[in-house]
């Protein structure tokens, strides 16, 4: 947690806005995802698979994405933010529509687009399916991800990254971050099944 010290974060892509309903269930909520998903800055093109999620004790504050200092060779650079785009897939606690643990969801902006829930762990695997494909899904998180589903109920949107629109770096540089991310999916699709969600959601 960070001190009562007002902390000058100089990335503002790493300060995340909690006037939420439930700012206590956000927090419980994105902790079960610190340093599982990857998070992107647009304003410093670069991509941290190592980082701390971090509170101050004001109510009013936002949460703050800290890199790893002493794990530089875990933040990638020269990530083009066109190649994060918007997946439309939101993590949400299944309480929220009747049923129970982690459901991955889909919201288009058309409703007979939506499709239906998916137990969190069966779309972590599939996501890792498409590892092999020449266009891997590979999901980040960027500043504005942690909403509400509802009025009530904290949530994760997705985005992703696309290897193919990253001219800056090269082929090894392109396969380490996959490979970086593919690790994450994998330990978080072992752990799915046992993050458990406070009973209030």
């Amino acid at each position: 947690m960070l001190s009562n010290i007002a902390f000058k974060q100089q990335n503002a892509d790493l300060e995340w806005d909690l006037a939420l309903n439930s700012r206590q269930g956000a927090i419980d909520f994105v902790m079960h995802f610190e340093s599982q998903l990857c998070v992107y800055s647009a304003s410093v093109e670069q991509l941290y698979t190592n980082y701390t999620i971090n509170f101050s004790s004001r109510a009013d504050a936002p949460l703050v994405i800290l890199p790893n200092p002493y794990a530089f060779h875990d933040t990638y650079s020269r990530i083009s933010a066109q190649a994060i785009r918007d997946t439309g897939l939101f993590i949400i606690p299944g309480e929220t529509i009747g049923k129970q643990g982690l459901h991955l969801v889909s919201r288009q902006k058309q409703k007979s687009a939506n499709s239906a829930p998916i137990p969190f762990r069966h779309a972590l695997k599939k996501i890792l399916s498409t590892q092999a494909n020449e266009d891997p899904f590979l999901p980040v998180l960027v500043k504005g991800d942690l909403r509400e589903f509802n009025s009530r109920t904290p949530c994760l949107h997705l985005h992703r990254i696309k290897l193919g629109e990253l001219g800056k770096l090269s082929v090894f540089e392109q396969q380490s971050i996959k490979r970086a991310i593919n690790q994450k999916l994998y330990l978080l699709y072992k752990q799915a099944n046992q993050i458990r969600l406070p009973q209030n959601f």
